[in-house]
């Protein structure tokens, strides 16, 4: 049971459900939690949805988690950045954010589910499994409402060739008609758009910070095949496993606002190694 605690902030007095909706609990929530004994108080005593609350009243929200993953605590993954709402961990490439039938203890579930046992897993960004950095993990159902689709995030890629210095891909992007993991561009797909800037290049590979204007299944694999430029080691849309044995992406910026407080942050992670090293400077400027 994870308790969260709300400051009324309306300048005339509310009924407590119209307070609620205002700071972004669901009606679904809110049915839940007027099904729980305790689950809404005031001074410690149980307050009704109806019920008018002032400003400076202290409203206390009991959830319940029920969902349940294996804990793994061999596993071990960075944290780079967590509060009482939520956790950003800086993802190692190799490991599945959700557990699956080929993946059932090894994942970052599992390794969450060891950390913060109770807590349901709510992640609000998700990873391929080979592709590095940050992810984050709502620790109760009111962040991660609040959380989904208000997190800005910037991707990094290796991409073969040389790119231009900035440029937008949009092209709509569906599922392969004889597969259920590929991904391809095609006219009666769901329009994708994806923002790129080039920040360095080699003799064989471009390095573009990536910001998606929307979010389709592998969509930062499939516009740079597109456009004839396929990700570093990334053998399922073209790309070549030479000099690195997975697609070379990572997501290594993420921007949102705290849920309780609406305080801005931003939340960085360092290129890793193998991406790095297809560079001749190290991918050293890759952070601005």
């Amino acid at each position: 049971m994870k308790r969260i605690e709300l400051t009324v902030d309306s300048e005339k007095p509310v009924t407590l459900e119209k307070f609620l909706v205002k700071k972004g609990v669901s009606r679904r929530l809110l049915t839940r939690l007027k099904r729980v004994e305790g689950g809404m108080t005031r001074g410690g005593e149980t307050v009704r949805s109806i019920d008018t609350v002032n400003r400076g009243d202290v409203i206390v929200l009991a959830l319940e988690d029920d969902s349940f993953l294996e804990p793994n605590g061999a596993l071990n993954v960075p944290i780079a950045f967590e509060n009482e709402s939520l956790v950003v961990f800086d993802k190692p490439c190799g490991m599945p954010v959700h557990p699956s039938v080929k993946h059932q203890g090894d994942t970052l579930g599992n390794f969450f589910a060891h950390r913060y046992p109770g807590l349901t897993f709510r992640p609000v960004n998700r990873l391929d499994r080979d592709t590095s950095g940050l992810c984050m993990i709502a620790k109760d159902a009111l962040a991660a409402k609040l959380l989904q689709g208000s997190c800005k995030k910037v991707y990094y890629a290796a991409v073969h060739g040389n790119i231009p210095e900035r440029g937008t891909i949009d092209a709509p992007i569906a599922r392969e008609r004889e597969s259920i993991i590929l991904r391809c561009v095609r006219e009666d797909g769901q329009r994708a758009v994806t923002h790129y800037t080039k920040l360095l290049g080699s003799e064989r590979y471009s390095l573009a910070e990536i910001d998606l204007e929307t979010g389709r299944t592998h969509q930062i694999r499939v516009h740079f095949a597109h456009i004839g430029a396929p990700l570093a080691g990334d053998d399922l849309y073209g790309g070549l496993r030479d000099d690195i044995s997975r697609q070379a992406l990572h997501c290594g910026r993420l921007s949102f606002k705290d849920p309780l407080t609406g305080e801005p942050i931003t939340v960085s992670s360092e290129l890793p190694g193998d991406i790095k090293a297809l560079f001749p400077t190290g991918g050293i400027i890759w952070k601005r």
